[in-house]
């Protein structure tokens, strides 16, 4: 297992601290470490968040047996799916999603109860609609991963229907190429589920007809990094409005610490 100088250190300092953390592989910058563990400071809380970076999802009993203070894991790419099958409950929205981002951890005597949720669907949710009018009644979904599942279960929560867009030939979707100018003017809100213009490939993104946006279009981009992509600065041009994930993430560490104490 390949284990983050974070784990190797903590395994220094008292056992009696809460731990949290995030399983994936792998792992970079994770926002929320750095948000986590900044709450935990100023708000004097005893505890710790770690990232697990783990190269099989097997690797996951390992972690709860070394981490008896363990209250609660985040779940990233690639693990969203392949992690259901080792909880022992999963909230009604992440089971109709197909995948979860969540983890509480209850410890029960020797006993280890894994309930699994979906903050993505409430921090999208949450984020978005402000920004949908009476014209939004159809929505594009770039890309099919994990996270576009909760988009999808998020934006027909907000009674829009939904269509997804994938590079490759998949049922139920339809290919870039097919996107014309008024496909863009039928679905008016367009999110960006796919790393296409995240930092450092800031100069690319997804290949629609720009030039068909107008005030009505919404587009919704999950990256945060750059602040403003291409994706973003080519609707914006057109007069669309235009928002980055960046209080989703805000909104669903929120989501992530309710979780986890049980509110």
């Amino acid at each position: 297992m390949n284990v983050t100088e974070d784990l190797k250190i903590l395994s220094l300092t008292k056992t009696i601290m809460d731990k949290f953390g995030l399983i994936g592989f792998p792992l970079g910058h994770s926002f929320s470490k750095n948000y986590f563990n900044e709450k935990f400071e100023n708000e004097g809380i005893d505890a710790r968040y770690i990232n697990f970076e783990i190269p099989a999802i097997e690797n996951l009993t390992e972690i709860l047996d070394s981490n008896p203070t363990l209250k609660g894991l985040n779940v990233t790419i690639p693990y969203k799916q392949k992690v259901m099958s080792y909880l022992d409950a999963i909230s009604p929205e992440a089971r109709a999603i197909g995948a979860v981002n969540v983890i509480k951890v209850t410890h029960k005597g020797k006993k280890v109860e894994l309930k699994g949720f979906n903050s993505d669907v409430i921090g999208f949710t949450k984020s978005i609609e402000p920004l949908l009018e009476r014209c939004h009644k159809k929505a594009l979904i770039l890309g099919t991963g994990g996270a576009s599942k909760a988009i999808d279960y998020g934006l027909k929560s907000l009674g829009l229907e939904t269509l997804f867009v994938s590079r490759f030939e998949r049922q139920g979707t339809i290919q870039y190429a097919d996107i014309t100018p008024e496909v863009v003017r039928e679905y008016n809100v367009i999110v960006n589920c796919t790393p296409c213009g995240m930092y450092p490939h800031v100069d690319e993104c997804p290949e629609l007809p720009y030039e068909a946006m107008d005030t009505h279009t919404l587009l919704y981009d999950l990256i945060y990094n750059p602040d403003e992509t291409l994706f973003m600065k080519r609707g914006k041009e057109y007069g669309a409005t235009t928002k980055n994930g960046l209080e989703m993430l805000l909104l669903q560490a929120f989501a992530s610490w309710d979780f986890w104490n049980g509110k």
